[in-house]
């Protein structure tokens, strides 16, 4: 009887002591799980600062935008347009970086920016147009897309600013 009792005891004691030891495991493995997601979002917010920075000095080094036009009228390219010749020759491709005006040169670097939200682009004119009287230019999708409050809409309002040397 002593020795079942002391038995029962010691079975007692090590199924005790191993689920104190599953325990603080979970808690070891909620500490990991926590650590990587906080280093994570270290690494998240030092990236974003790195692109910030890297924008910035793009903008920096392209130099100073001079304003062409306020209250301008923006719209975009229609997908059909993908793939075909612009009027200086090169290959239109609807997620890049790219415009087209009336009368700007062929090669100029044009700052865009959204008048409501500020977002802006910079792009390249590569082609002639819009051939819609009131509007101004007409820019790549993915350009329009970046400074586009609502992406549904086919329409902005920008200030245009030409980049002076």
């Amino acid at each position: 009887m002593k020795k079942s009792i002391t038995l029962f005891f010691l079975l007692a004691i090590i199924t005790l002591a191993s689920s104190q030891s599953s325990i603080s495991e979970r808690q070891k493995a909620t500490i990991q799980k926590a650590t990587i997601q906080k280093d994570s979002i270290k690494k998240s917010r030092t990236a974003m600062e790195l692109e910030e920075k890297k924008i910035d000095s793009l903008i920096s080094s392209l130099g100073k935008f001079k304003i062409y036009k306020k209250a301008a009228h923006a719209s975009y390219y229609a997908d059909k347009f993908n793939g075909r010749r612009t009027t200086s020759g090169t290959k239109f491709d609807n997620n890049k970086y790219t415009a087209a005006h009336k009368k700007l040169p062929f090669g100029t670097k044009v700052k865009v920016t959204n008048e409501k939200n500020g977002k802006f682009v910079i792009v390249e004119i590569t082609d002639r147009g819009p051939f819609v009287k009131s509007r101004e230019i007409d820019l790549s999708k993915r350009a329009f897309m970046d400074i586009a409050a609502n992406k549904n809409s086919g329409g902005l309002q920008v200030t245009i600013a030409v980049m002076s040397n």
